[in-house]
């Protein structure tokens, strides 16, 4: 036997906001177009990519921190409505 598992190895990525570790699956891809930080939940959009627990919480952490700045090495900050929009909308 090689030594080597059977299980599949699962992707992670860090959230801006809370800085906290999860499966690529549970987290909500951020690009930015023109300025403005969009949502890219199917993961296809081109660009760097920042990665956000779709929730209110860590999403204020990320604003309050200037995350996304400094996620997507860019200068001055970067307009979030659509993001929150869209993290409103997936809340109950």
């Amino acid at each position: 036997m090689s030594g080597r598992t059977h299980a599949r190895v699962c992707p992670e990525r860090t959230c801006v906001g809370c800085r906290e570790r999860a499966a690529k699956s549970d987290l909500l891809r951020i690009v930015v177009v023109e300025g403005t930080c969009v949502p890219d939940p199917r993961g296809t959009l081109p660009g760097r990519g920042a990665y956000l627990h779709p929730a209110s919480v860590c999403l204020d952490l990320a604003v309050r921190r200037r995350a996304f700045p400094r996620a997507f090495k860019a200068q001055g900050p970067l307009d979030t409505a659509e993001i929150r929009c869209h993290v409103e909308q997936a809340t109950p």
